[in-house]
């Protein structure tokens, strides 16, 4: 099988859909002889700060010398980063053979399963070839039924900040959507949550005391910023000194959240050493998280696509950039609460350039534009995310910032145009 034909196998059309309920996953990973069940893994739910909490324990315990897998959602730029070994997405050799094994077990399946349900099983099937030692695993999508949650109990399960998003699937209270979440505590796990709002916090002590899982929250109180600029910070949690190139204060408490999940490992045994810790964090990367991508003019890319998440960006322009004309480029999906997005970032805007992002379900630029005249400020037009970076870039002075957020659907494209530019510029 090609890289192509696997490709197709994946994003098949009969597998569109997102269909709740862990029957299916189930019957595939058994017909591939459960290799989630060779696997130790930390597994990660939460509605912000997964994705970076997951890039953290993955750099960390790849430093600690363990042959670490890591499972996102979704991918930026290439499908390959949605698993990783040791840092390095799938190669296509390898993710054809997968597929290549996986496409007679769908076949003799009656419920044919979702297409996350088939990158689930492909990942667990590759991991289980490449002898990882860890995995950490992202949930897609709330937690209880996410195709993820069909692994035994983890070594570590933890909760990052739980939000309001997803709410015609998962409810549209806090306490409603942490249930959801808390889906992945299973009896014979430890949890870590991130520093939670109180009806979250309370869900979570609840469901943990129910199930005898002994539960761990971070604690903002024990975070003390150093220094903190464009390039990086450095912090103490719980008075021990760590560098991270991550910006924004959210992200101090993602670590700390990363920090409780060693201390539980160690405590069951695994062997983190400190260098490792300071290390890990030191080193990990993780894209379209307000993410600096040139200079004169400023560049940011943040993924962010929920009101919590757009209020970290504000705070986060805010604290980096006072006192300059920010230009925000901006696309969202239909179905987020986009009102409330903008109503955290318009204090930032001094104009705005709308983009379609590249999903189905994309809000077109056009509409959105017409939404964005309420703001009173200058307001473009571009269907096309990489076109929307050009025109930032011509209408931008060296001291400006661009700042594109909204959705991860429009962060592929934007970090390829501007890769691309940049080589063009160093003559590449």
């Amino acid at each position: 099988m090609t890289i192509e034909e696997a490709m197709e196998l994946i994003h098949g059309v009969e597998w569109r859909g997102s269909r709740p309920g862990l029957t299916r996953v189930r019957e595939l990973l058994h017909r591939l002889g459960d290799p989630q069940d060779g696997l130790q893994f930390v597994h990660i739910a939460g509605t912000n700060g997964k994705g970076s909490t997951a890039a953290m324990l993955a750099s960390i315990l790849r430093a600690a010398g363990y042959t670490t897998g890591l499972f996102t959602s979704p991918y930026l730029e290439r499908f390959a980063e949605r698993m990783q070994v040791n840092g390095a997405p799938v190669p296509d050799a390898e993710f054809a053979a997968v597929c290549q094994t996986l496409q007679p077990c769908i076949a003799a399946m009656d419920d044919p399963p979702t297409e996350f349900e088939l990158v689930t099983a492909a990942a667990m099937l590759w991991f289980r070839r490449r002898g990882c030692d860890v995995v950490v695993l992202e949930v897609g999508l709330g937690g209880r039924l996410d195709a993820t949650n069909v692994i035994a109990a983890p070594a570590c399960a933890v909760i990052t900040n739980i939000g309001l998003d997803h709410t015609e699937i998962l409810g549209d209270t806090l306490a409603q959507i942490a249930r959801e979440k808390a889906g992945i505590l299973k009896p014979g796990t430890c949890a870590v949550s991130y520093p939670q709002a109180p009806e979250v916090r309370s869900v979570l002590r609840e469901i943990c005391a129910q199930r005898g899982i002994p539960l761990t929250e971070a604690d903002a109180s024990a975070i003390v910023s150093l220094t903190d600029s464009v390039d990086g910070q450095t912090f103490t949690y719980r008075g021990t000194e760590y560098a991270l190139p991550l910006l924004g204060a959210h992200q101090l408490r993602n670590a700390a959240v990363a920090l409780e999940t060693v201390a539980a490992l160690r405590a069951r045994g695994w062997r983190i050493p400190d260098a490792a810790v300071h290390a890990g964090l030191a080193q990990v990367r993780w894209p379209a998280r307000f993410e600096l991508l040139r200079r004169a003019p400023w560049f940011v890319l943040d993924g962010g696509h929920n009101p919590q998440c757009a209020q970290t960006v504000a705070d986060n322009l805010a604290r980096y950039f006072p006192g300059r004309r920010i230009t925000l480029l901006v696309g969202v999906l239909a179905d987020k609460d986009y009102p409330a997005m903008f109503a955290a970032l318009d204090g930032q805007a001094a104009a705005y350039i709308a983009a379609t992002p590249l999903s189905p379900r994309a809000l077109p630029a056009a509409e959105l534009g017409e939404y964005l005249k309420r703001f009173g400020k200058p307001v473009a037009v571009c269907a096309d995310p990489a076109q929307a970076a050009e025109l930032a870039l011509a209408h931008a002075a060296p001291e400006d910032v661009i700042c594109a957020v909204g959705s991860l659907y429009m962060a592929g494209a934007i970090r390829t145009y501007l890769r691309r530019e940049n080589d063009e510029n160093s003559g590449h």
